[in-house]
């Protein structure tokens, strides 16, 4: 039997390990959705976290994208929809 990979970051690339597209893929939105249902706040200070951990990372490799792709990515995608 196969083991499936988890759609995790894969660091410093910042890629899903799962599907090897830029994370947080759509699948790891929404387990962080599904994770966080009761804690909006708690999800955006988690997201924004990370956000800043790999803003660092991708830097470092020369890769680093502007701050608001970096926003769009990690944290737009989360905020409450009014």
């Amino acid at each position: 039997m196969s083991r499936r990979r988890e759609h995790l970051p894969t660091r410093p690339t910042w890629r899903c390990a799962a599907c090897g597209i830029a994370w947080p893929c759509s699948a790891a939105k929404l387990r962080l959705l599904a994770e966080y249902r009761t804690d909006r706040p708690g999800l955006l200070v988690h997201l924004a976290a990370l956000q800043a951990e790999a803003g660092e990372q991708l830097a470092a490799l020369d890769r680093a994208p502007t701050p608001g792709d970096l926003a769009e990515r990690f944290i737009s995608w989360a905020r409450a929809r009014g």
